[in-house]
């Protein structure tokens, strides 16, 4: 589970954040000062961070500018009410991956944040693999056996689920928020459309159901 960290301190879009991206099945630790942000960022232990830029103690641009002098790679999604070319500019020569305006949608923030921890995934885990199946993140090919498959965007993205979290039980919701970006109809059965898809060419017994709960790769 990826660990993400909240810099704001404005308690209602802190609250708003953290109460999305928890659903999202994210990890979360909110933060409201600067000199926090920065502490808690250094620990190493989170994947992301959110932050804000007008917070009280040192601003966002002044932790962002120390996290990156400690040669910290943390992505970091910059948010402000500032929405100026200038401040856009300063934000990503700052360090910043990626830059929201206030006010914001959330699903715009949890596309991003997907695309950023994606993004940094395929740097540190360039191959995600389990015996009899690899899946190589740079050149989007997967591996079963000794021979590739070809997978959809779509299929390529479930199967990277998957791999990310082998033996464990991912709900439908879970891999609906994950991989599709969006909630569905709860009765929509794409899920398990695209299970039978990726059992069709990893083989029937890889991807196992666990009644009323979900699916598991073995």
């Amino acid at each position: 589970m990826s660990r993400i960290l909240i810099a704001e301190d404005e308690a209602r879009i802190a609250t708003f954040v953290d109460k999305g991206l928890s659903a999202a099945g994210y990890a979360t630790s909110v933060v409201r000062t600067g000199p926090d942000a920065l502490d808690f960022a250094l620990t190493g232990g989170f994947d992301l961070m959110v932050l804000d830029i007008g917070l009280p103690g040192i601003d966002g641009y002044e932790v962002l500018r120390r996290l990156r002098a400690e040669d910290s790679a943390l992505p970091v999604i910059v948010l402000t009410a500032r929405d100026s070319a200038e401040d856009t500019l300063a934000s990503l020569q700052g360090g910043a991956n990626d830059y929201m305006a206030k006010p914001f949608r959330f699903d715009e923030l949890l596309a991003r944040v997907r695309l950023r921890l994606a993004d940094a995934a395929r740097v540190l885990e360039p191959v995600l693999g389990v015996p009899g199946l690899q899946l190589d993140l740079r050149s989007r090919r997967a591996i079963v056996g000794d021979h590739q498959v070809d997978l959809s965007a779509r299929e390529f993205a479930l199967a990277e689920e998957f791999l990310r979290n082998p033996d464990q039980v991912l709900s439908r919701e879970q891999l609906l928020s994950r991989v599709w970006g969006y909630d569905f109809d709860p009765g929509s059965n794409v899920v398990d459309v695209y299970v039978g898809y990726l059992r069709a060419k990893f083989g029937a017994s890889r991807i196992e159901t666990v009644r009323g709960m979900g699916y598991r790769l073995r």
